[in-house]
């Protein structure tokens, strides 16, 4: 053999002791959250406590040491590091006692990781030594003074302020290794833009599409009708702050059209403001006419897609066609309705569907607007390269919404051109539609945009899981009857084991793995388990969203699934920030065990492990190794 090959020989065959070696180590931590709403402040403080992991951890590491006080405070010093390290005064001695404890866990957060990767994770600039503290052997013999002089000269240097919170953010990213997001980060809240750059720095990260997601990439892509639900939602509840100041959007057009047109209308007030609201009283009233403006839009801009894609089988919801000409009653059915709070005036009976010149001109000038919005883009992009339908993940099946079927279990399919879509391939139907309207926002009624709508509110859509969308009977018609929105059968029957496996097996997955599903809050306040299908079924809801909380009572449900176990964390409603720094406030979290495992999971028996077994059998049979 020549010396080049027994050189390349050498390294392959170092190459398979290191991939069969890192099989053998623990599978590390996986976190999985749903329904984020834009509610920052409650995301970004479950992000730093990683749904109570870091408490676990500190608990495992420190009890009998510290007292349950001196837990709490160092965990809140490790969440908030801008507050209880970057603006505290501490003597040398508070400072090395603390410096010794973030390492102390530290070591024990990394220990199940390779040098390299941990090596990869640190800050250059202290690599060096974070080696050192970290791989501490010895430290009862030897080495203790020499670890001792490392930590009092970071104090002297005036480093420790920087040292210790880039030992809490090594804290966090050893602590859960892989973040999971299951949909709808936009909406209801006002703050969607700050989760999407906080997602945008988490190391590892995937993320399932959910239906208040879709319409914001729709908007981009060029659909007007979802640009104009993507506005009503927005206003609906009180927000226009991401517009004008997170996208940097004018709604000047807007606002001057709706205060010629509408005026005020008790049903568009928004919602959900409390005592802490800053709108005034005109702010409101702005807010009301505006919202009544682009929800008329909306109706003129899905009437036209409706009336050009007869194939979504839609016809019966042409409202706007159904008032009567005074727009004082609607006839739906075989029965009238009174008109509440209608805002008709610039809706012509005999063309229902087309807009005003001025709204054609103000949802352009929007469109154009958002399209041109350097962060917007970025954010869309972001979601569109890592945004998908589903995901399967260590033998785990995610997504956000359902598997549109009939009421005896089998999947139910949408045609177009001749073709057939259902299950896992109508999903990667919708995927394909996602790719390619966000290729081409410059086109705005072909079929792969008007899909993205449909998505939204189609009676097949895997995202809405309904048959229809009551949007205009909620804002017009009181007989409460009207605003039914009947559920696809798969929401009864995710509750059936056997349906489960066909679906893990539709997506070519084995049954010992689970299906988690976000979209739909968990009544836990009634009794609803978020466990379904002997265990097969895992729905971790929106409760993190203050809208839904009346109806949960919880703040929502999170997943942890690690070598131990598969646990569901019921999460305590977040008041604010600042209440929870001042008062150590925590989303004090309640375990409910899924599953323990008898032997504690590796590597090997993750996706990452399957590859790098196949790597390993490839070098091997490179050098005739079996």
């Amino acid at each position: 053999m020549e010396n080049n090959d027994k050189l390349q020989q050498l390294d392959d065959l170092a190459e398979v002791i290191n991939l069969e070696a890192i099989q053998q180590l623990p599978k590390a931590t996986e976190h999985f959250i749903s329904d984020l709403h834009g509610e920052f402040e409650a995301f970004d403080h479950l992000m730093r406590n990683c749904s109570g992991i870091i408490r676990i951890k500190i608990a495992d590491v420190f009890t009998g040491e510290l007292t349950s006080r001196e837990q709490e405070q160092l965990a809140f010093t490790i969440y908030y590091p801008e507050v209880f390290i970057q603006e505290k005064d501490r003597s040398s001695d508070e400072w090395l006692i603390l410096l010794n404890r973030l390492v102390k866990l530290t070591r024990h957060v990394s220990s199940k990781y390779t040098r390299s990767k941990v090596r990869k994770a640190m800050p250059k600039v202290y690599a060096y030594i974070l080696e050192e503290l970290l791989y501490q052997y010895d430290q009862d013999t030897n080495k203790q003074a020499y670890y001792d002089v490392i930590f009092s000269s970071i104090i002297e240097l005036d480093l420790a302020v920087n040292f210790a919170t880039e030992l809490t953010t090594l804290i966090k990213r050893f602590v859960v290794d892989h973040l999971h997001v299951l949909g709808d980060i936009y909406d209801r809240g006002a703050y969607p833009d700050l989760i999407i750059d906080t997602l945008m720095q988490t190391p590892s990260v995937d993320i399932q599409l959910g239906n208040h997601d879709i319409i914001w990439i729709g908007a981009y892509s060029g659909s007007l009708a979802c640009l104009a639900v993507a506005l009503r939602i927005s206003l609906r509840y009180g927000h226009t702050r991401l517009l004008e100041e997170g996208y940097g959007i004018s709604l000047d057009r807007l606002r001057k059209f709706s205060e010629q047109f509408y005026q005020d209308n008790a049903a568009f007030r928004p919602r959900g403001l409390d005592a802490q609201s800053p709108l005034t009283d005109d702010d409101i009233l702005d807010i009301t006419r505006m919202h009544q403006a682009i929800t008329i839009i909306q109706f003129k801009l899905e009437n036209q897609i409706i009336n050009r894609r007869p194939e979504f089988e839609m016809e019966d919801r042409l409202l706007l066609g159904k008032l009567n000409d005074d727009k004082s009653t609607i006839t739906l059915g075989d029965v009238t309705y009174p008109i509440k709070d209608g805002c008709f005036d610039l809706v012509d009976s005999d063309s229902p569907d087309e807009l005003h010149l001025a709204e054609e001109l103000i949802i352009h000038d929007l469109l154009h607007q958002l399209q041109q919005s350097p962060r917007f883009k970025e954010h869309i992009d972001f979601l569109v390269k890592e945004g998908s339908m589903y995901q399967t993940y260590n033998n785990n099946l995610l997504f956000h919404g359902c598997i549109p079927c009939s009421e005896d279990g089998e999947f139910l399919a949408i045609n177009f051109n001749g073709e057939s879509y259902a299950g896992k391939a109508l999903m990667d139907f919708y995927a394909n539609a996602i790719q390619v309207a966000h290729a081409n926002p410059q086109v705005n009624d072909d079929l792969e945009t008007d899909l993205i709508w449909y998505i939204w509110s189609g009676d097949r859509s895997s995202l809405f899981g309904k048959h229809t969308m009551k949007t205009f009977e909620r804002y017009f018609i009181e007989d409460k009857a009207t605003h039914k929105e009947k559920q696809n059968p798969y929401y009864q029957l995710r509750e059936d084991e056997a349906f489960c496996e066909k679906i893990l097996n539709e997506f070519g997955l084995e049954t010992s793995g689970y299906i988690i599903n976000g979209h739909t809050p968990v009544k836990a306040l009634l009794g609803e388990n978020p466990i379904k299908a002997g265990g097969k079924m895992l729905v971790i809801d929106g409760g993190l969203s203050r809208a839904y909380q009346k109806e949960t009572g919880i703040a929502g449900y999170t997943l942890i699934d690690n070598s131990h176990e598969t646990y569901l964390v019921a999460h305590h409603p977040f008041t604010t920030k600042a209440d929870a720094i001042e008062n150590y406030r925590d989303i004090i979290p309640e375990q409910i065990i899924v599953s323990k495992r008898i032997e504690r999971a590796k590597v090997h028996d993750t996706d990452i492990g399957h590859q790098l077994e196949k790597e390993a059998r490839q070098l091997r049979e490179k050098w005739f190794l079996k």
